[in-house]
């Protein structure tokens, strides 16, 4: 279920001061990358994410690329950093969203 703006707005807020917890280069999306975002992911729920590829289209394209392969949600992009998110299935810390 797609996140409401107000839900959108209160979790870029939560994740203002958040540093990136994966850092995808110049190597693209690679399966073991892929395996450590999931990871992350279920542990953390909310995170942000650098995506240093050559110009915007491949950033996009890599952004999407996360969202698809996990469910997460993209909250917010600036620049070459997003903020995602994806509710944990048990015992998640945003119980109210």
């Amino acid at each position: 279920m797609p996140l409401t703006e107000q839900q959108k707005k209160r979790l870029r807020g939560l994740g203002h001061n958040l540093k990136p917890v994966i850092l995808v280069g110049a190597g693209g999306l690679s399966a073991s990358l892929l395996e450590e975002f999931e990871q992350s992911l279920e542990h953390h729920e909310l995170m942000k994410v650098k995506v240093s590829l050559g110009d915007r289209d491949k950033r996009d394209v890599a952004f999407r690329e996360l969202c698809e392969h996990s469910g997460a949600e993209l909250v917010q992009r600036v620049g070459n950093v997003g903020l995602l998110f994806r509710k944990k299935r048990k015992a998640s810390k945003f119980e109210t969203l």
